[in-house]
């Protein structure tokens, strides 16, 4: 069967998760609605799989199914956006559908500012279909655009993006079929039993069983929806932005649960440098805006006790892994950690933070700390040359590969994704969007960053208030941001339309 196909019939058989929900509170409009769009989506996929069932079927090739993974973000959602658009009854089609591609594409951008204007259900079902979308692609990281060489694995390949190579010896010698299967095999027990541990955590930790299900869905999939505005106004406090702090890690490199994306020749994962890069991002930017109280904020008349430095530091803190992840949950704290710093303006950093991103073969977003790392390779061998141009660099065969095809690659990718931000930037402001504003949609939806929208300006952006054109440019953003422009050129690949 295609795959997005079979994605569709996953979607419709997890209708009947929120119906059942819907019809325990016994709020039948919401329950009809995902009941009766499952039950009419089974059966219309059941009848086009008996109608092609007796056509001879080839073996879906690398970039068909890159196209079938293209397709399932843009067109899926508007199965998806069926029933939330008919149980909710209170805005307009194209709202469910902008509010399914923010969920599958894990970017967590909401059309309704109010928490409490969506049934428990309907929340329910976007955790759903985000958590979905993280796991989505991060099968489709490891079985499709790895041996496409994308996805920031053209970093450490050898060959060219968009071009197949076998590296990955577990599954090189299978169809993508196969491979997708395995790969979701192999991952999906990971995935559900993370989800699992982080949601009785935070259950314990006080949460009511719901917001710590979304919440639990939206840290491992990285997608940042909530049911009550956030973890700032979850029941758990403190300590449950300590739990999701540390599951945030998972979202820096894949060899915190996997050894097959090795890229230096020494184990462990902390020999790995996105991780470490990313440890001291966490741990470095939150110092800064921490010292910045004695440096350059003297005016600050903020209580300069014990309790209150050690709350702007933790906020600063999970606010940073938060964003650098691109979960985007803000910390109850950051309050503290902006009034402690004494900077105007501090979403600039949260914006840095989000282009730069998590790990490659995550459920992140972002540019990716491959990429940045390998421009640091190439930037410290470029300065030691200024200094002794004849010098041999010292690394092995490995990092001399990262630190000059893979820089070339990551700089491509930069100005690919710079062209991509500057493009997204100037149609939204032809659009009637503020300059300011549609740099910040921009990068929300090319880092799927959606809570950037409210914490990143100096007041909240609006969404339900944008204009049409520009809700359909903000879903094509996303869309972008998941699979990448790289992702997006190799689908004009003539292999593809050959086979």
């Amino acid at each position: 069967m295609p795959l997005i196909l079979i994605l569709a019939a996953f979607a419709a058989a997890a209708m009947f998760v929120p119906a059942l929900h819907a019809l325990l509170r016994e709020d039948h409009t919401v329950s009809r609605a995902f009941a009766y769009s499952g039950v009419l989506g089974l059966v219309l996929i059941g009848a086009i799989a008996v109608a092609i069932s007796n056509q001879k079927q080839r073996e879906s090739s690398d970039l068909s199914n890159l196209l079938s993974l293209f397709l399932a973000f843009a067109a899926l959602p508007v199965f998806l956006a069926i029933p939330f658009y008919e149980g909710l009854r209170t805005t307009s089609f194209l709202n469910a559908y902008f509010e399914m591609v923010s969920s599958l594409t894990t970017t967590g951008a909401t059309m309704f500012d109010t928490p409490r204007r969506l049934p428990d259900s309907l929340h329910l079902w976007r955790g759903m279909v985000g958590w979905a979308g993280g796991l989505l692609i991060w099968v489709a990281a490891l079985a499709v655009l790895a041996p496409l060489n994308l996805g920031g694995f053209e970093v450490t390949a050898s060959a060219e993006p968009g071009q197949g190579e076998g590296r990955l010896d577990r599954f090189e010698r299978a169809h993508t079929g196969r491979r997708m299967a395995s790969a979701a095999r192999t991952l999906a027990p990971i995935y559900i039993g993370l989800t699992g541990v982080l949601w009785l955590m935070l259950t314990v930790g006080g949460d009511r069983p719901l917001v710590a299900l979304i919440h639990a869905m939206s840290t491992l999939s990285t997608s940042g929806i909530s049911a009550v505005g956030g973890v700032q106004n979850a029941g758990s406090g403190v300590g449950g932005e300590i739990v999701i702090f540390f599951f945030m890690f998972f979202a820096l490199s894949r060899l915190t649960f996997s050894t097959d994306t090795i890229t230096t020749a020494r184990p462990g994962v902390w020999n790995d440098p996105e991780f470490r890069l990313g440890v001291g991002l966490v741990i470095g930017v939150p110092l800064l805006l921490f010292s910045r109280h004695w440096i350059g904020a003297w005016d600050d008349t903020l209580a300069e006790d014990i309790p209150t430095a050690l709350k702007a530091l933790w906020g600063g803190m999970f606010s940073v892994m938060s964003f650098l992840s691109t979960t985007g949950f803000q910390s109850a704290y950051w309050p503290e950690a902006q009034g402690w710093s004494g900077l105007g303006t501090p979403g600039l950093i949260l914006l840095g933070l989000a282009l730069v991103g998590g790990g490659v073969a995550t459920t992140a977003g972002g540019v990716k700390l491959l990429r940045v790392y390998a421009l640091y390779l190439n930037g410290q061998r470029e300065m030691e040359r200024l200094v002794h141009p004849s010098s041999v660099g010292r690394k092995g065969a490995r990092s001399r590969r990262i630190r000059r095809q893979g820089a070339f690659v990551a700089w491509v990718f930069f100005m690919l994704f710079a062209l991509s931000l500057a493009a997204l930037t100037v149609i939204l402001a032809a659009l009637g969007v503020g300059f300011e504003e549609a740099i910040i949609l921009s990068i929300a939806a090319l880092s799927t960053t959606g809570p950037l929208t409210q914490v990143a300006g100096d007041a909240p952006i609006m969404l339900a208030l944008l204009a049409p054109g520009a809700k359909l440019v903000l879903c094509a953003g996303m869309v972008l941001g998941r699979l990448e422009l790289l992702a997006i050129i190799a689908l004009l690949n003539p292999g593809l339309w050959r086979d």
